[in-house]
């Protein structure tokens, strides 16, 4: 899996800009309405703002997640797919 968004010239099919930092599949992009800025949200539960010049991210929108930054390195008593969900809602194991 690949989340780099790439920004291509339509005429000439040239690859002006790749746009790199989301941890998961990009599920959608849209454009500011002065074309400044894009904004992408992710599976990795962020949104980006992008300065597509500089190809550089200007903000990340996150939700706070109800399980932020628990540890659970140790817990004994969970199934795999428990941890994962614990980890989703933003749980870490160490």
């Amino acid at each position: 899996m690949d989340p780099t968004i790439k920004l291509w010239n339509p005429a000439t099919g040239e690859c002006l800009s790749a746009l790199r930092g989301h941890d998961n599949w990009v599920r959608a992009v849209a454009w500011s309405p002065d074309g400044r800025t894009l904004a992408s949200s992710s599976a990795d539960c962020t949104i980006r703002l992008w300065n597509p010049v500089r190809s550089s991210t200007e903000n990340i929108l996150r939700a706070e997640r109800p399980y932020e930054g628990m540890n659970i390195t140790g817990v004994t008593g969970l199934t795999e797919a428990q941890k994962m969900t614990l980890k989703a809602l933003g749980a870490i194991e160490s």
